[in-house]
């Protein structure tokens, strides 16, 4: 028997966060194109097919299959009105006893600095921990990127340390400041290095 799911959506305060749709190409592309010298120092370096219409096609499959398989939930953030602001991931999802999994997100320029990237992690965070069950969720930032780094701690994250060459960012390998949210978190405050 065939059970047909219904599409995951979940709802914060000013977002809806759903899976890619080919449909939302335009939107990706301009949003993108608009927000590319605002997003170039903190991302991995853009494929030249980054904004083709295949390359967001086969974005549009692995969203649906990473979902399904429950490895990943790869989400576009989009305005109540139906304005797509940015994305958010919930990746390397992992089971047995790590039971974790790790974060990514980007913000269009346009909608920076005005709290929707924190109501997304906040309803993100709150799906992984009460419906996947996940216990810690992981995120890491650029050292130098104030307002990744404050949107993590406003939304719960506590600084845990520095990993050494961790991503290439815009061509080179960068070293990243890590955090993480725990489920049942006894940490209390900790300070950034």
């Amino acid at each position: 028997m065939f059970i047909r799911r219904r599409p995951l959506r979940l709802e914060a305060e000013r977002l809806v966060l759903r899976l890619p749709q080919h449909g939302d190409y335009n939107a990706w592309t301009a949003l993108r194109v608009e927000s590319r010298a605002f997003l170039t120092p903190w991302e991995p370096s853009w494929a030249v097919d980054h904004l083709s219409r295949k390359s967001f096609t086969n974005r549009v499959y692995w969203a649906q299959r990473a979902s399904r398989n429950g490895t990943a939930l790869p989400l576009f953030l989009l305005r109540r009105d139906g304005v797509l602001v940015g994305a958010i991931t919930l990746d390397n999802i992992r089971r047995g006893p790590a039971q974790s999994g790790t974060i990514g997100y980007w913000i269009g320029e346009p909608y920076a600095r005005q709290g929707y990237m924190r109501e997304a992690i906040q309803t993100l965070v709150h799906h992984a921990f009460a419906v996947l069950d996940l216990s810690r969720i992981e995120a890491a930032c650029l050292p130098e990127n104030a307002a990744s780094r404050g949107v993590l701690e406003k939304s719960g994250f506590k600084y845990e340390g520095v990993a050494q060459s961790y991503l290439q960012i815009n061509g080179r390998w960068r070293n990243h400041v890590l955090y993480s949210n725990l489920r049942s978190d006894r940490r209390g405050r900790t300070g950034a290095g």
